[in-house]
């Protein structure tokens, strides 16, 4: 016989569900007295939303109250109504809404430049912040993004070379 490694007697925690009679999930398990426990309540009406709004599969219906801000729009909105027709639980659908952010920055720096507005791109990455906060990791950014740059440079000039 081997000795356990670990005593969980030892571990701060361990077994704080064992008893029956102290289990946390029983109010979810048990709905039927949710009247006399004060935890009945109507549902909110429905926002009025007059723009789109994109929903999950997972659900049969939005929350009361859903955020009209920035409806989707352009390249990035494409993406993200190919996003939510695809699962929750599939990797797919969070690779394209990440790709969709990504996307949607571009857009916003387009519309920005189109409007006459020049963006402080510095600025609104938190380079202040990054500056007081962890210079260090600035630096390391500072570093990759100078390297990367003059190696495509550099792959730009030789294919050029190339072509003459």
């Amino acid at each position: 016989m081997t000795q356990a490694l670990l005593d969980p007697s030892a571990i701060p925690g361990w077994g704080v569900d064992a008893d029956p009679r102290n289990d946390p999930t029983y109010p979810i398990r048990h709905i039927e007295d949710q009247q006399t426990r004060g935890l009945a309540w109507d549902r909110p009406a429905k926002q009025h939303a007059d723009v789109e709004i994109l929903q999950s599969i997972e659900y049969n219906r939005r929350p009361a109250v859903v955020g009209t801000s920035t409806p989707p729009s352009g390249l990035s909105g494409v993406i993200r109504r190919r996003a939510f027709r695809r699962s929750e639980s599939d990797w797919w659908h969070w690779l394209l809404l990440l790709g969709a952010d990504r996307i949607n920055v571009v857009e916003g720096i387009v519309a920005d430049l189109a409007g006459g507005t020049v963006p402080n791109i510095p600025a609104e990455m938190g380079i202040r912040a990054e500056w007081r906060h962890n210079k260090a990791g600035l630096a390391r950014k500072t570093g990759v993004a100078l390297a990367v740059s003059a190696g495509l440079f550099a792959l730009v000039r030789a294919r050029s070379r190339e072509a003459r």
